[in-house]
């Protein structure tokens, strides 16, 4: 469900892409499956879920870079963090909002360009 957001950061050149997305939505499902199968506790997935988040803000950080002119890649690191949402929202069987995170990440990622000021 993350494909179209990584096509379009691939498509513009961004240093994560086809493979970076799909891996953090993945992951992001992953960790929320197997500590539901562990834990069977909510509080328990709350702090897996509030790690991810976590480290999805880590990794987020990493794809921004800043120089004088500004702050570039901070749509790429709200894109990986909108993935890793779409991860978890699939573990929990929440399929609508797997499918609207990925629409509209796409959609807002893709027409957005031309209303962001130049730098």
């Amino acid at each position: 469900m993350s494909l179209p957001i990584a096509l379009n950061r691939e498509l513009e050149d961004n240093g994560a892409g086809l493979r970076t997305f799909p891996l953090v939505t993945i992951a992001s499902c992953a960790f929320m499956l197997v500590g539901m199968d562990i834990y069977q506790d909510a509080d328990a997935e709350a702090r897996i879920m509030y790690g991810i988040i976590t480290g999805m803000g880590f990794i987020g950080g990493g794809a921004i870079f800043k120089n004088e002119s500004g702050a570039k890649g901070t749509a790429t690191a709200a894109g990986l963090w909108n993935t890793a949402a779409i991860g978890i929202s699939v573990a929990y069987g929440r399929y609508e909002i797997a499918i609207i995170l990925s629409v509209v990440g796409f959609l807002i990622l893709q027409f957005s360009k031309p209303f962001k000021p130049k730098s």
